[in-house]
């Protein structure tokens, strides 16, 4: 690994706070402000029209030596309030006091409504050139490379809610072309709740807490949602799509994203093609299970957020790759029977292959979190040439809802001046003031024609990279609330979905189905979900009204039958395994010198080695102690390696860590480390042990010769290592419902 800005005796290892350690004492001599660490980046110093400055990020940041006030005013102190003598009132006179508190009583903007919750990062983008035939947009022709900036999100949670909840994540991405901004704002579930943006106020109301409440947070498992998608059927797709193991990802780096909707694309001939975009994680796609989300949410809420970060400061540099599908842009604009408009169908790659077009890199780390993260604006109506819409009616209704949206977060319509959101291309738009106006904008004709400002600026044609809004024709109708024939299927495509999953996975659609609807307060809505179930599949429902304690109802609608679709699998292949986490249990007992070894070794492989001791500090004077029995949890660690006895800490009582209650049945061990192995060995993760460390997993009740446990010496463990974790999980050890 390598681009970490901290080491542990000799090894890098992420999540140092400041570029620089800290003095015991406080600091007294003055000296300008830190760098950002190396993993950091800032939005490019452009001005608020687009032009280069050529001046350090660092220009955006905080300068100076001494605290000032916003003017720049040298500051003697800043613990007292001015009064009227050491015991009398705070006098109005205060100035420091009154912009010190007024600025904090403002520090907060509203939240999103919707993906609220987000983590983010800078990187860039390389085209391969694939898509020259098909569209004209620049920052797809060969070698093209484009800076961008992508959030990650939940979709229901506040923003103080939990990363590992059930959710669909947002994966929105911002290409900083040279020909101005394009937004790709899009999901890690290509299809969505409904086909009608007029909908969307509905669909988040009933997935919201409930509004007496205002509980659940950040769950879909209460009344208000499954009444709505149990009534509103055109939903059942996205929902067994939010029930599969893609509701909870295992991070943001092994997680898929999509466009949703289809967009045309114009090249150079003026030729027009459709296309649903995609991103495919190189480190595969994996997720979580029910119960591990459910630990991670109570152990580490920011889980996903640390996981990204992390990654990226360990120079794990997470990759996607972009893809489309491309479809003919035919009269009535479908594919294979299938409506291109709908947003809630996929066209399975099996039909239409997804062509590489280029590959994300996310390499630089956020600066600042709410500069950065929390005021990017997207908007899917930031198009550059050669990219251009549909009617799909979602995407027409989002085209005006961001860009509203944003005149109230953000507090007027200049949030495109704000540094994150600055255009990369220059900006002549003679839009004028407004809150927050940070151009200083000369001549005095902002309108067109003019003469007094020489024609400045002056329209562009065609051949001089005008963005220009395919002429495509609208048929002769009439005014209607409706939707075409082809939006009334709601039920083969998630019956596809289905029985497209492996076993393991089908289980585990069951499992999340007889969790949320389980609770349910009203019986009915549980029976209408029934209902819909027995239209997807017959076990399905069976299985899921069981553990209801339910009667199955039978089907109610023919539904077509589709081929299963492989690619809708996440189990099955290889993929790399850089920066997963390596916990090492250790202790006294444990050989010092091959703890050294293969913390190194997992290091060369592209791993985080995270030593697990009794207490924190030095093991023996010379290995350092990332986490400790009271703060480690096997959650956070994909594989387990024991190189120790399992000796009890000296916090090993009830009153001080909970976990280390009742010793009977580990009395040979501290409780806390059988916990850690009997977890990681249920969630089917991959366990390693030398030495003393086989005698721990039998104390633990874990059997040698399980599939995924490694007893090996350190030198062979790590190839085990990688061998296993390139599958993500030990599948073989979950037991399969449907076999049994």
């Amino acid at each position: 690994m390598s681009d970490q800005s901290t080491s542990a005796n000799g090894l890098p290892i992420p999540g140092a706070p400041a570029p620089q350690q800290p003095s015991l004492a406080e600091p007294t001599e003055p000296h300008d402000p830190l760098p950002p660490k190396p993993d950091q980046d800032s939005p490019e110093t452009v001005s608020p029209t687009g032009v280069p400055t050529g001046a350090p990020k660092t220009s955006n940041a905080q300068s100076g030596r001494y605290l000032t006030t916003a003017q720049g005013a040298r500051l003697r102190d800043t613990d007292h309030s001015l009064k009227a003598g050491p015991r009398g009132p705070v006098l109005l006179q205060d100035h420091h006091l009154r912009e010190k508190i007024t600025h904090f009583d403002h520090e907060r903007i509203p939240e999103r409504v919707v993906h609220a919750r987000g983590a983010a990062a800078h990187g860039v983008f390389v085209a391969n050139g694939a898509a020259e035939g098909i569209t004209r947009a620049g920052f797809l022709a060969r070698d093209a490379q484009t800076p961008v900036f992508v959030r990650f999100s939940t979709v229901l949670g506040s923003r103080g809610s939990a990363d590992t909840v059930r959710d669909t994540r947002g994966f929105a991405t911002k290409f900083y072309t040279d020909e101005g901004t394009f937004d790709l704002v899009g999901n890690n579930i290509p299809v969505f709740f409904i086909q009608d943006a007029i909908k969307f106020p509905d669909v988040i109301h009933a997935g919201k807490p409930h509004p007496d409440r205002e509980i659940p947070q950040a769950q879909s498992a209460h009344d208000t949602f499954w009444d709505f998608v149990s009534l509103h059927t055109e939903a059942q797709h996205h929902t067994i799509w939010n029930m599969s193991d893609r509701g909870i990802p295992r991070s943001y780096r092994t997680m898929e994203g999509f466009g949703v909707h289809t967009f045309r694309v114009v090249n150079a001939k003026g030729e027009t093609s459709l296309v649903k975009f995609h991103w495919k994680p190189r480190l595969g796609v994996h997720s979580l299970v029910w119960e591990e989300a459910q630990i991670i949410n109570g152990m580490d809420p920011d889980y996903h957020r640390r996981d990204l970060a992390d990654a990226i400061e360990a120079g794990a540099y997470p990759e996607w790759d972009l893809g489309v599908q491309v479809f003919p842009d035919t009269e009535d604009e479908m594919f294979e029977g299938i409506d291109l408009l709908d947003p809630t169908k996929i066209v399975p790659e099996e039909l239409a292959p997804v062509q590489v077009i280029g590959i994300m890199t996310l390499n630089r780390n956020v600066t600042n979190f709410f500069a950065e993260t929390e005021q990017v604006a997207f908007h899917p109506g930031h198009l550059v040439p050669g990219i251009d819409v549909t009617n799909d009616p979602l995407l027409q209704g989002r085209l005006f809802s961001y860009i509203d949206t944003q005149l109230t977060r953000l507090g007027g319509p200049n949030f495109a001046q704000i540094p994150i959101n600055r255009p990369h291309a220059p900006v002549n738009d003679m839009l004028r003031d407004g809150f927050h106006q940070d151009a200083v904008h000369s001549g005095v004709a902002p309108y067109q024609p003019n003469s007094l400002d020489g024609g400045c600026p002056f329209l562009a044609g065609a051949d001089m990279g005008a963005f220009i809004d395919v002429p495509a024709p609208v048929a002769k109708s009439r005014k209607v609330r409706e939707n075409p024939a082809t939006f009334d299927d709601h039920y083969s495509q998630p019956r596809q979905f289905f029985r497209s999953l492996t076993p393991v996975e089908q289980d585990h659609v069951i499992q999340a189905y007889t969790f949320e609807l389980g609770k349910c307060y009203e019986e009915n809505i549980k029976v209408r979900q029934l209902q819909a179930l027995a239209n997807i599949d017959e076990r399905l429902c069976a299985e899921v009204a069981a553990g209801l304690g339910l009667p199955a109802p039978a089907p109610t609608l023919k539904v077509d039958d589709a081929e299963p679709s492989p690619a809708l699998q996440q189990v099955g292949g290889t993929w790399p395994v850089d920066g997963r986490i390596i916990g090492i249990l250790a202790d006294g007992s444990t050989d010092l010198a091959a703890l050294a070894r293969i913390r190194a070794a997992i290091d060369a492989a592209d791993m985080v080695p995270l030593v697990i001791a009794p207490q924190g500090g030095m093991l023996g004077g010379q290995i350092p102690v990332q986490r400790t029995y009271l703060t480690a949890r096997s959650t956070e660690f994909d594989a387990v390696v024991v190189a120790g006895s399992g000796e009890y800490g000296s916090d090993a009582v009830d009153s001080l860590d909970a976990k280390a209650g009742n010793p009977a049945g580990h009395p040979a061990i501290d409780p806390r480390v059988a916990i850690l192995l009997t977890e990681a060995y249920r969630h089917s993760k991959a366990l390693g042990a030398w030495g003393s460390g086989a005698g721990v997993l039998g104390a633990s009740g874990i059997p040698e010769d399980a599939p995924g446990i490694l007893v090996e010496s350190p030198e062979e463990l790590v190839p085990g290592l990688v061998t296993l974790l390139s599958q993500h999980r030990v599948w073989e050890r979950f037991p399969v419902a449907a076999a049994s």
